[in-house]
């Protein structure tokens, strides 16, 4: 099978040599003409290729050219379309994140890992939590809460003691981020249908943010994040060296 390769890479100096090295070997194909994406660089080069995807919705194939490398494959030059044609696929549906602000002003973004609240001051922050139009928590001090998705759940999520979701789950997780009050509270595991809705109480005086990835909204007012499987994500996989597979070792690292 021919397949056209577009391939991105991050600025790091490995990312680069190597970027030209494959487009040497392999063509160079603008992003709009291919067929795959395919990264090169650390997990950061790879969500910002992710996003670039949510209107064309085109197969994203990573190799390990940077730092974090959990969302990607093992760097090899060797028969590259062959190993995209027999790559195993992962569906990953984003969050979708309305904000709105102090000023009233209305934000919409998509994240792949997660949606995240946080103080913007010394002062905590309290928020108000509901959960399909029902009200779960009505006082949660902290420094923020999140709301991640499987492919997210090792990410911030898991830095914050959230759970970690296996892919196909169905599930997202509800994390706090340094929960003082109620203090034992350790977040929720909810159904992916879920739609949740989160209140900055005392808003103009205990300023909050809101990021979906690293799309951030200051001082909002309230939040509400649903999944969006309309805008569904597509990545490759290396048989042997998927996702999921990645998801249940780290359980098992201490």
């Amino acid at each position: 099978m021919s397949v056209s390769i577009a391939f991105y890479a991050s600025r790091r100096p490995e990312a680069q040599i190597a970027l030209n090295r494959l487009q040497a070997r392999y063509g160079i194909t603008p992003e709009d003409e291919a067929d795959v994406i395919v990264v090169l660089g650390g997990d950061g080069a790879m969500l910002d290729t992710l996003r670039r995807r949510f209107k064309d919705r085109k197969p994203v194939y990573g190799m390990h050219r940077g730092t974090v490398g959990f969302l990607m494959n093992e760097y090899n030059e060797e028969d590259l379309p062959a190993r995209i044609d027999a790559a195993e696929r992962v569906i990953l549906p984003p969050l979708h994140m309305a904000a709105i602000d102090l000023a009233g002003q209305s934000h919409e973004h998509l994240a792949i890992n997660e949606v995240s609240l946080l103080r913007q001051t010394a002062q905590t922050a309290k928020l108000r939590i509901w959960v399909d139009g029902q009200e779960r928590l009505s006082n949660l001090a902290c420094d923020g809460i999140l709301v991640a998705t499987s492919a997210g759940s090792t990410a911030y999520n898991f830095s914050a003691h959230g759970p970690i979701l296996p892919l196909g789950a169905n599930l997202l997780a509800l994390t706090p981020i340094s929960p003082y009050r109620p203090r034992r509270w350790r977040g929720a595991l909810l159904r992916h249908t879920a739609k949740v809705r989160i209140e900055v109480l005392e808003a103009a005086r205990r300023h909050v943010s809101a990021t979906a990835d690293n799309i951030e909204v200051r001082d909002i007012r309230h939040v509400e994040i649903c999944e969006d499987r309309s805008k569904s994500l597509t990545m490759l996989f290396d048989r042997g060296h998927a996702l999921d597979e990645r998801i249940l070792q780290e359980q098992f690292l201490f």
